[in-house]
């Protein structure tokens, strides 16, 4: 497999090279490094699997190879790709890499790049609806969209955040804004009573985040115990939150999660909803990676009981082919929403229309990049046929995988595989729990270190465990059977 190159020129003496002191790049020279680039990304995509997963580089590579100061004069832009080249691309993990399948795999699909671009050229800022109508508008449409796409009924206020952790901490102040007795926003959680959040053991580390963030402290952030596949129990979550009552202290929000982080559990999101409103506790769906998988028909059932919750979250960079970053957050109560964070200057004050959304009022931060662009981009050359047809691959080579897993001697499941991840490890007889662990340490070390695939790791039921994550669209099943062949032959290694 070929790899892009840049192709250096002759450089120019240091008294001949252009003045840079005004104004921007001169547009032929702009066209011309921009038809490179192009010509350059389009073959780094195309081979994508041509570079090791992981870098070969320690901690400090890449600072001890810059200078320490930036340049005096400006250097010839033919330069300073070839230096990328040279100096940043063999120290990046490649997420593209058809062989990455640790954490959980993502695509930057080429119409989600394109659109990328676009966002940077246009380079809109949406404060305001006057300083982007356009930016303001197509967010909520395909946040409509994806909510269509993804069956849930009615219609929800969406907006595009980074990523699932600032989605999350939205919520959580959302859910803390709701409590309308205690008029936190005026006076903060001074004289409060502890404000109590529950959210699974095995849910992702965010809503701790989250939970100190938003002034709850991390000691008030319950973790509810799982059943034998790593639900939440709503029995015991109903349980704590009768002790913490009992207790005088305040339960307020519960964060079920739809695709856990380490096993890919469902929470039983409906009985979850059931206790929250009996509770009159606000629900939050962590949905960032299972909440796509529901576009697919048959799959429909991961999203039950969450036309209930208070507010949910999707990834489309994890598993919807978008470029990192975009995350969308639903609410549907998007008054709470606004009430927790709009905070209007008058330098600030825009249009009387009540047709403008003014989305700075719904979030924390003010300016906000136009990442609408490229899940448009996506969602309209794609399709939901594509789509389905993408994702529904994904979920059988996964489930290809675990039969093999399974129908392997030396080899055990240790979770359900809910989606397109598979949690295993290899368990040969007559070893113990402890020599287990080393075994699989070392496995793992051996794959990753091999150059042409990347896992990750958890700990399930006091179990090291490896993780196979399938969501890469250039992740074919000739890689999969590769990836297989290679655990065995490493685990052989192993234990010759």
């Amino acid at each position: 497999m070929s790899t892009p190159k840049f192709v250096p020129e002759p450089l120019a003496p240091p008294e001949a090279a252009p003045d840079r002191a005004l104004g921007d790049m001169p547009a032929p020279e702009f066209r011309r490094w921009t038809l490179e680039t192009a010509d350059w990304i389009a073959d780094f995509i195309e081979h994508a699997g041509a570079r090791p997963v992981l870098p070969s580089v320690k901690p400090g590579d890449v600072m001890k190879a810059l200078p320490e100061k930036a340049p005096e004069r400006g250097e010839d832009m033919g330069v300073v790709l070839i230096d990328f080249e040279r100096l940043i691309l063999p120290a990046l993990t490649q997420w593209n890499h058809p062989g990455f399948m640790g954490y959980f795999a993502t695509t930057a699909s080429a119409p989600g790049i394109l659109g990328e671009m676009l966002t940077a050229a246009v380079n809109s800022n949406g404060i305001l609806w006057q300083t982007a109508p356009a930016l303001t508008e197509l967010e909520l449409v395909v946040a409509d969209w994806l909510w269509q796409l993804l069956r849930l009924p009615d219609q929800c206020f969406g907006m595009i955040h980074d990523t699932a952790s600032t989605a999350t901490f939205h919520a959580v102040v959302a859910a803390r804004e709701s409590l309308d007795d205690l008029a936190i926003r005026s006076r903060g959680m001074s004289g409060a009573p502890p404000l109590i959040l529950y959210t699974s053991e095995q849910a992702h580390s965010s809503v701790d985040k989250a939970g100190i963030a938003a002034g709850i402290g991390h000691d008030n952030v319950r973790k509810i115990p799982v059943d034998d596949q790593f639900r939440m129990k709503p029995e015991a979550l109903d349980a704590a939150i009768s002790t913490d009552l009992l207790a005088q202290r305040r339960p307020f929000c519960v964060v079920a999660t739809v695709g856990t982080t380490a096993a890919t559990a469902v929470d039983p999101v409906p009985k979850i909803a059931e206790i929250c409103r009996r509770r009159r506790l606000w629900l939050h769906v962590d949905a960032a990676y299972g909440g796509v998988a529901a576009i697919v028909p048959e799959m429909g059932h991961v999203l039950a009981g969450c036309d209930q919750a208070d507010s949910l979250v999707v990834n489309p960079h994890k598993w919807l082919f978008t470029p990192l970053d975009l995350s969308v957050l639903y609410c549907r109560r998007p008054d709470i929403l606004r009430r927790a964070f709009s905070l209007v200057p008058d330098y600030l004050s825009g249009t009387d229309d009540r047709q403008a959304v003014n989305l700075m009022e719904y979030g924390l931060p003010l300016g906000r990049r136009f990442r609408a662009l490229k899940l448009w981009f996506v969602l309209r050359y794609f399709g939901r046929e594509g789509i389905i047809a993408n994702l529904r691959e994904h979920l059988r080579l996964a489930r290809t995988l675990a039969d093999a897993i399974h129908n392997h001697p030396d080899f055990e499941l240790l979770a359900p595989v809910v989606f397109s991840t598979v949690c295993f490890r290899f368990c040969p007889t007559r070893i113990s729990e402890s020599q287990l662990e080393r075994l699989n340490r070392a496995l793992l070390e051996k794959v990753n270190a091999s150059g042409k695939f990347l896992l990750s790791h958890a700990t399930l039921n006091g179990k090291l465990t490896l993780r196979v994550s399938i969501g890469n669209l250039r992740t074919t099943p000739g890689h999969v059977e590769r990836l297989w062949e290679l655990i065995r032959n490493k685990s052989r290694e192993l234990t010759l």
